[in-house]
């Protein structure tokens, strides 16, 4: 059934936005997501591939919404409908993913930190997100290491580090979440996602994320001339400008 005003699409991040970093939707939160999407068009628009999206959000999360969008609309649904896939190994060439990896390995065994785990490149259809603690470590963990990356700027020295010795091949890094950041080709932040919503289809386009300042993974999109941008804080505050702007 359409909603009421379906020339409004708000499209929202998923860490920090309708989820804590990396933990799953709540029940209440979902509802919430329901009854806006009876209200205006829902679209959702992450930096993490769909099996990962899927542990956040539910299983079949890419049918629940009109729109779906995982690794930044690298991977799109429309209605439930697989669209469209790019891959960063076509784009860049074995060659120069070799060279990148070999890269971020040499410059991670020199970073000293409080603890290193597993998965420091996890290599993504659309992009590579590197983490010098590893994805495998524990929450605690995590929140540990943000800790001492806010403190020691580790990701954004290395970002700096990454952009002079990969000058050649435009690409583009962005800061999310608490451990990691991501690299993929310019054009390829989440921006790419609007591709796929026509100007014609939509008189308003909103954007709901946690990280728009400038570095952070939601900062294209959000700064977008095509989108209205929100800044929120946690799902409660999404909740919150939502039920405001759209449920009134």
């Amino acid at each position: 059934m359409a909603p009421q005003n379906p020339r409004i699409i708000a499209l929202f991040d998923v860490d920090g936005t309708l989820t804590i970093p990396r933990g799953e939707v709540t029940p209440d939160m979902m509802q919430f997501m329901h009854d806006l999407s009876k209200k205006i068009t829902v679209g959702i628009v992450g930096g993490s591939d769909l099996p990962k999206q899927e542990e956040q959000l539910g299983d079949g999360i890419a049918s629940v919404f009109p729109y779906n969008f995982s690794q930044n609309g690298l991977v799109a649904y429309k209605d439930g409908e697989l669209q469209d896939v790019q891959t960063i190994s076509k784009f860049l060439g074995e060659d120069n993913i070799k060279r990148i990896v070999n890269w971020t390995m040499k410059y991670l065994a020199d970073i000293d930190i409080p603890v290193k785990r597993g998965t420091f490149i996890e290599f993504r259809s659309g992009m590579m997100n590197i983490s010098p603690v590893g994805r495998n470590c524990s929450r605690e963990e995590r929140n540990d290491y943000e800790k001492v990356d806010l403190a020691r700027g580790i990701r954004k020295d290395m970002v700096a580090a990454m952009k002079k010795e990969f000058a050649d091949l435009g690409l583009t890094y962005s800061i999310g979440g608490q451990i990691s950041f991501d690299v993929f080709p310019t054009g390829w932040d989440k921006t790419y996602c609007l591709k796929y919503l026509p100007e014609g289809d939509f008189d308003e386009v909103h954007f709901f994320g946690d990280k728009t300042f400038e570095g952070g993974n939601d900062y294209e999109i959000f700064s977008s001339e095509r989108t209205i941008g929100h800044t929120v804080t946690s799902p409660e505050d999404t909740k919150e400008q939502c039920t405001k702007l759209f449920m009134s």
